[in-house]
């Protein structure tokens, strides 16, 4: 399937893991056949919010084979791809292309880091290598550095990198980027909490934890958006903020996988260092899923 002129609302979807804390494929068969029946628009794989930090090579690997087969072309698969070692990244996104997803995530080096030199060639090596649309992935606060305008600016005119996601709740520097946005190169949000403040500005979506746990409420905000109903999308913007801000009480996924098993929509295990959410933040996170009628 084209990722070229995705709109709306792509999930970042967890992993669900057994008792055993493998993965648990029934459960993500029925997440993803949900998904698709609630109307959401693409699926992001092992990205941060499917804890493909926490998996082995080799897990990662039957995730993404199993994402594409359960899928099945009924909507864009995104395979997140990212490493802080480029030849890791490039390894692995020609292994997921190979295996049929419609485009990948790469993230910007972290810990390593580098400088706009490096962070261009980090990209554009993955861009010249592969034969799917790429969207890079902004999001200093995990990563500890910032991909600059200059560099987005080189980027955007590479013919396979399709877009930007863009996480790091900066709307200035979203405004910024904004400037280079086309039909071919485009904008999603990274942060559920100003989905509305990106797509005023020329954003085509959000790649959403939210939508984990409400998949049609959050395509229908961002399609009632783009279809000129900026009003009752920005009333839903602001229904939604303090579950939203509540999904991040502490570091996702923790709190996502903690409401879909509230949800019983799969098991709340979760991969090391991740551990239990706080019962106080819990509580907190429960409250505001009953008053959404979630639970």
């Amino acid at each position: 399937m084209n990722l070229r002129g995705l709109k709306g609302s792509i999930v970042a979807l967890v992993t669900p893991f057994d008792e055993n804390g493998d993965p648990d494929f029934n459960q993500l068969g029925d997440l993803i056949d949900w998904h698709i029946a609630n109307g959401t628009d693409g699926i992001v794989t092992l990205g941060t919010t499917g804890e493909s930090a926490t998996m082995l090579q080799e897990e990662d690997d039957e995730v993404c084979r199993f994402t594409v087969e359960r899928v099945a072309g009924r909507i864009p698969v995104i395979a997140g791809s990212g490493s802080n070692c480029t030849q890791a990244m490039l390894e692995r996104s020609l292994s997921f292309e190979a295996m049929g997803v419609d485009g990948l995530l790469l993230i910007s080096p972290y810990y390593n880091k580098t400088n706009d030199e490096g962070m261009y060639m980090h990209f554009k090596t993955i861009a010249d290598a592969v034969h799917i649309p790429c969207l890079i992935y902004n999001v200093p606060g995990r990563t500890g550095c910032n991909i600059s305008e200059s560099v987005v600016a080189r980027l955007s005119r590479h013919p396979m990198i399709y877009g930007i996601k863009e996480a790091s709740g900066d709307m200035s520097y979203a405004m910024k980027i904004a400037r280079y946005l086309s039909d071919d190169f485009v904008m999603f949000s990274g942060n559920d909490d100003i989905t509305i403040p990106i797509l005023s500005i020329g954003g085509s979506g959000v790649i959403s934890v939210l939508a984990n746990i409400m998949p049609h409420e959050t395509h229908e905000m961002v399609m009632n958006y783009l279809n000129g109903h900026t009003a009752e999308a920005a009333a839903s913007q602001l229904r939604y903020l303090e579950l939203i801000n509540n999904l991040f009480l502490e570091v996702n996924p923790i709190p996502v996988k903690t409401a879909l098993g509230l949800m019983n929509k799969c098991g709340d295990n979760l991969r090391m260092p991740l551990y239990n959410m706080s019962y106080g933040a819990k509580d907190a996170l429960s409250a505001t899923m009953r008053k959404a009628g979630l639970i």
